[in-house]
């Protein structure tokens, strides 16, 4: 579905009767670093040419009117009596955003907000982060106000979190506002502190959606962030000066492992670990060394799989399946598991061949059309407005 931005502004108009302004968020695709984020760990996520767009316009009434052109479908609320009552409906998002703000101090006034979007649901490429930051950068516009990165970032971090309910880090928030195109970012989770890397010239990024879907506010991912916890509280009680799990080694969590459950030990394992290849691949990329960066990805995903246990048969078959294909370098899940996509690093002469060979492959196996498609770092919410652009 190619994102119309001109089409969302004619449609609000005719909606709602009044010239919006259209402010656009990209989707995100981690190269590196899962269930890293919520425990102050690094990740290596990109942002990627998939889009959300929120136009706006002011209403006199002092509601907050929301029309998804996806759904075709429209939700009102008052603005003066709006609390933390999320009612499992995409309108949760952009909602939360409005209260969110409110922690922040920013009071928004009446408004009519147009939503579109084609980034794949439930695929790990963090549909909902896309729709929080275009819906927060369309806000602060109507607001009058501007916030910087780092703290766009935590209020929508804070919408998924304590409105929605979802238990996931700020890394998803974070990219999908602050990504450049060229670059992929290492961002380390605990300081905010962040270095923009550049993706070697002879690799693209080939991201391939098995179809299967998941949902974070609910279900596994919730029970992998409570079993990650528990372990985590073990550390800090057992280990002087661990706080997080990204201040731990893999000793201080062998010297730990008959406090906790087999199940905190293994996700913990996979998180220290995690960290340790973050870095590694950081030191690959400068080195252009694509050939390490692969290895790291593979052992990446055999982490997720069988230490995490958050991935799926589908995903798993996709991975292998690239794996024998010409030119990948590298294969992994991508996202918070159970289901969604794989990231694949494919050397940029044999990519569009790749994406063909892979979904031809996975179609033949097990009888489902995957989405495949080639892309590059592209820029977040915060450099698409400042060059002007909403999408």
């Amino acid at each position: 579905m190619k994102l119309d931005g001109i089409e969302a502004l004619r449609v609000h108009k005719q909606r709602f009767g009044r010239e919006g302004r259209a402010f656009g968020a990209p989707a995100r695709v981690n190269l590196i670093g899962e269930h890293t984020d919520y425990t102050g760990g690094f990740v290596m996520p990109m942002a990627i040419d998939f889009a959300t767009l929120a136009v706006v316009s002011p209403r006199d009434d002092g509601r907050a009117v929301f029309y998804s052109l996806n759904f075709d479908e429209e939700v009102s609320f008052e603005i003066a009596g709006l609390g933390r009552t999320p009612r499992g409906h995409w309108s949760d998002y952009p909602l939360g955003v409005v209260w969110s703000l409110a922690q922040e101090g920013i009071t928004v006034s009446g408004f009519s907000m147009s939503i579109a979007g084609n980034v794949p649901v439930g695929a790990g490429l963090s549909s909902s982060a896309s729709l929080e930051v275009a819906t927060a950068m369309a806000l602060l516009s109507h607001a009058g106000a501007e916030l910087p990165l780092k703290t766009v970032a935590t209020l929508c971090r804070r919408t998924e979190n304590e409105f929605v309910g979802a238990k996931s880090g700020i890394m998803d928030q974070f990219i999908v506002a602050g990504g450049v195109a060229g670059r992929v970012m290492l961002l380390d989770c605990r300081s905010l502190e962040f270095e923009l890397l550049p993706l070697p010239s002879e690799v693209r990024v080939v991201v391939c959606n098995s179809m299967v879907q998941h949902e974070h506010a609910t279900g596994e991912y919730g029970d992998r962030s409570d079993e990650v916890e528990a372990g985590q509280a073990v550390l800090r009680r057992e280990r002087p000066g661990i706080q997080l799990l990204r201040d731990a080694t893999l000793a201080d969590l062998e010297a730990c492992r008959d406090k906790m459950s087999a199940a905190s030990f293994a996700r913990c394992r996979h998180i220290i670990a995690e960290n340790v290849r973050v870095q590694e691949a950081r030191e690959a990329l400068l080195r252009g060394d694509v050939k390490r960066f692969g290895e790291l990805m593979v052992a990446a995903h055999a982490s997720m799989r069988d230490d995490f246990a958050a991935s799926c048969p589908e995903v798993d078959a996709l991975v292998e399946m690239a794996m024998r294909l010409p030119g990948c370098f590298g294969a992994r899940i991508t996202g918070g598991g159970f289901g969604g996509c794989t990231v694949n690093l494919v050397s940029v002469d044999k990519a569009e061949a790749f994406a063909e060979a892979l979904r031809h492959e996975y179609k033949a196996a097990l009888g489902i059309d995957a989405d495949c498609f080639v892309c590059a770092p592209s820029d977040g919410a915060l450099a698409m407005a400042a060059k002007g652009g909403a999408q």
